[in-house]
């Protein structure tokens, strides 16, 4: 598709779950509109001085955890298994199955070599034509069990 072709919604998620497989972060970025809505709920990354939350702007948050991620696990991999737009075309919900093999430290879980797969929900909320960002993504909220995650890397956290 060239970039004047304008997508279908279902199109322009998958293209972003084929720029994630890729591991293209400014890819995905560009097929949301600027100030596209962040919000991956199961984030809480506890630091000395701070926690940081999976809450924000695709731009901001949503880049650095996304190379954050590719770059604790350069085979991070996506498969989607069901891309299900509204009849209206604003909402398109995707399941898609996220894994790969821990290669550096993620968040506070330090590298041991081990992976994961685990199903994700993915409700991807998509730009309405009012300033010519129509088939763009305005918004993306995900969910996923990060217990299964830290699970599968070898990581129990005790309070």
């Amino acid at each position: 598709m060239t970039t004047t072709e304008v997508r279908s919604p279902a199109q322009t998620v998958e293209a972003f779950f084929d720029a994630y497989r890729r591991h293209e972060v400014d890819e995905m970025a560009d097929l949301c509109t600027p100030n596209a809505g962040f919000a991956y709920i199961p984030v809480e990354i506890w630091g000395r001085q701070r926690v940081v939350r999976g809450d924000g702007k695709v731009a901001t948050i949503g880049k650095t955890l996304w190379t954050g991620l590719i770059t604790s696990f350069p085979d991070l991999w996506n498969t989607v298994a069901t891309v299900r737009p509204s009849v209206d075309g604003g909402v398109v919900v995707v399941e898609v199955t996220i894994g790969g093999t821990q290669a550096n430290a993620w968040a506070n879980i330090s590298a041991r070599g081990g992976s994961f797969a685990e199903p994700h929900l993915f409700v991807f909320r998509m730009a309405r034509d009012v300033d010519g960002s129509a088939g763009l993504i305005d918004g993306i909220t995900a969910y996923w069990n990060n217990a299964s995650i830290s699970r599968q890397l070898g990581h129990l956290e005790i309070d």
